[in-house]
């Protein structure tokens, strides 16, 4: 280990019996729900009220369904991140949290795939009103791409180099 190397660590609690992880993981995953249910519902929205414009409406065949597909990704993406809690609501006190932590994470990974298709869709969107369409499109694959990056691709890196530890 160098100066430059951070400190290696795995954070355990020795203390923490079963129920008390479950309910950390439902807590922590609760906190990543709020702000990814927040940020599609803001763009659920806007893109709802852009539907209704003069300019959309006068847009061309391939605005219309790239703005169809983004809405329904987003739509998807919203249902994702909202069903544990319509799951937990229909399963409270059934004792079935063990159950209903992995379905969640798996409808919350769904969601996030979902956004990311819906994000991109929304950029599309916007740009291919200010630049060409090949622009626009070069554009949204570098953007697509950053978020695979930070999303997918970096956390994979470090779960796999530190699975060697």
């Amino acid at each position: 280990m160098t100066a430059h190397d951070p400190p290696r660590s795995r954070y355990v609690r020795p203390n923490e019996d079963e129920g008390e992880r479950l309910d950390r993981h439902w807590n922590e995953l609760l906190q990543e729900l709020r702000l990814a249910q927040t940020g599609t519902q803001i763009l659920f929205a806007f893109l709802l009220s852009i539907a209704f414009t003069n300019r959309f409406q006068d847009a061309d065949r391939y605005t219309h369904v790239i703005f169809a597909c983004t809405l329904v990704a987003s739509a998807l993406a919203m249902g994702l991140f909202l069903a544990p809690v319509s799951f937990h609501r229909i399963v409270f006190q059934k004792h079935l949290r063990d159950r209903m932590i992995p379905l969640a994470d798996r409808m919350a990974r769904g969601g996030l795939i979902l956004l990311l298709v819906a994000i991109s869709g929304g950029v599309l969107l916007a740009l291919d009103v200010v630049v060409s369409r090949p622009i626009a499109l070069t554009l949204v694959g570098l953007v697509f791409v950053w978020f695979i990056s930070l999303w997918y691709i970096l956390p994979t890196w470090i779960r796999r180099s530190d699975s060697g530890q």
